[in-house]
């Protein structure tokens, strides 16, 4: 049976309804020959919308500092509601500041309003920490997330890059606080990279 876009899951433990495929948006305005240009881009958003798609993937690091999230938010412009984006943050955006990369609180919180402006909207459907850092406290992430949650600024949480063993320990944090749980892990999964058989898919069944 052929599988179609509009086709939705429930994104993890949530409630969200989402296609299963998503449309990477890493390659917008990006130059080089993997790049697409911006009429390729809209083309691309157009016709997966046009097939009942709308969950969209990018990044504030994405297209030479977040011109990925601008092209974004002006092909959305007028439909923005009917399409789930899904953003990140972690990676240097003003590189020299030390405070403008990590896991932190400040980072968080900068990287948000940033990509809030780009995409021209008030809310970012589901908000993943792009990469681990090994370096800021869990409460510290956690408590950020659920502020930004509580504001109404991000709907959904996720995790990219993360170790099995730190992701389930902070979900287990944020169930027993009462804090927004992660519903979304995104993880490199082929072919030729399997290893996320053995710990991080299991992990993600078993904690939601």
């Amino acid at each position: 049976m052929t599988q179609k876009l509009d086709d939705y899951r429930l994104l993890g433990r949530s409630g969200l309804r989402v296609s299963p495929l998503a449309l990477g948006a890493m390659t917008f305005r990006v130059n080089g020959a993997w790049g697409s240009s911006d009429e390729e881009a809209r083309q691309m958003v157009d016709m997966y919308l046009d097939q009942g798609g709308n969950f969209i993937d990018t990044a504030n690091f994405y297209g030479q500092m977040g011109n990925s999230e601008v092209l974004l938010g002006e092909i959305l412009q007028g439909r923005r509601d009917r399409a789930v984006i899904s953003t990140k943050y972690s990676l240097t955006t003003n590189p020299g500041d030390p405070n403008a990369s990590g896991n932190q609180r400040k980072n968080m919180m900068r990287s948000v309003e940033d990509s809030l402006k780009r995409m021209g909207t008030d809310y970012i459907d589901l908000l993943y920490l792009h990469m681990w850092d090994f370096r800021t406290p869990v409460d510290e992430i956690l408590r950020s997330f659920d502020d930004l949650v509580r504001q109404g600024k991000v709907l959904y949480i996720g995790l990219s890059d993360t170790p099995a063993w730190q992701a389930s320990r902070m979900q287990a944090i944020a169930e027993l606080r009462g804090w927004s749980q992660f519903c979304a892990l995104q993880i490199q999964y082929s072919l030729i990279e399997r290893t996320v058989e053995r710990e991080l898919i299991p992990m993600a069944q078993e904690m939601g």
